[in-house]
């Protein structure tokens, strides 16, 4: 959900402590850099409300996303966006972001791949949504981890992941950025789109076989 790539939604959107999945185990990749995704379906889990807040906003937090073309490591920026990287710590630690595809890449005039819908549709989500963060001077510079929404007070479960500076308005909540794994993002981003469009499923499938987030 992000209003510009939005879902009926686009660019867009436990208690948990702050463990979740283990990442899956390297396999064999073929020819594009990506290898078949682990086995196991998304859990469709879903919530009533916003979970309550969790983390200790004075911590730093990482999540690595063990994804089908490579891992991609991300420092999650509690201090300025703690109710959206408490979310994404809960929903990490359901392992509801386990098995899901990133269903979103879009190659012209924003720069970004989009993951966190159970569905696949660009209409999924936790169940619950939750207000904007970080937005006052908000910029997207390539390796910002930022919410996807279908307008204000919409944020849930989808982000996308910006591999090239973006000139998008600040009205996503940035709470995270790529610490490793830009070359991942790279090489998905190179394969395009699958139907040959600017703006649509990536041409290859990006699985993100387990996501986990600690905190430091």
């Amino acid at each position: 959900m992000l209003g510009v790539l939005a879902v009926g939604v686009t660019l867009v959107a436990s208690t948990a402590g702050i463990v979740s999945a283990t990442p899956a185990p390297a396999r064999e990749q073929g020819p594009t850099g990506c290898g078949a995704p682990a086995a196991g379906q998304p859990n469709g889990k879903q919530w009533p409300a916003e979970p309550g807040m969790t983390i200790d906003t004075n911590a730093g937090y990482t999540a690595t996303l063990a994804t089908t073309c490579g891992t991609v490591t991300i420092a999650l920026d509690a201090a300025r966006a703690p109710r959206t990287v408490n979310s994404f710590v809960f929903l990490a630690g359901e392992r509801f972001f386990d098995h899901t595809k990133c269903h979103r890449m879009t190659t012209e005039g924003i720069f970004v791949l989009q993951c966190g819908d159970p569905t696949a549709t660009g209409m999924g989500g936790p169940g619950y949504f939750f207000p904007d963060e970080n937005l006052a001077g908000a910029t997207y510079p390539a390796g910002t981890v930022a919410m996807a929404n279908a307008g204000p007070g919409t944020n849930g479960s989808q982000f996308f992941i910006v591999y090239r500076d973006a000139p998008l308005p600040p009205n996503y909540t940035p709470f995270g950025r790529v610490t490793a794994g830009m070359e991942v993002l790279s090489s998905i981003a190179a394969a395009g789109v699958q139907d040959g469009s600017g703006d649509g499923a990536p041409a290859v499938e990006v699985v993100l076989d387990s996501v986990a987030a600690v905190r430091n």
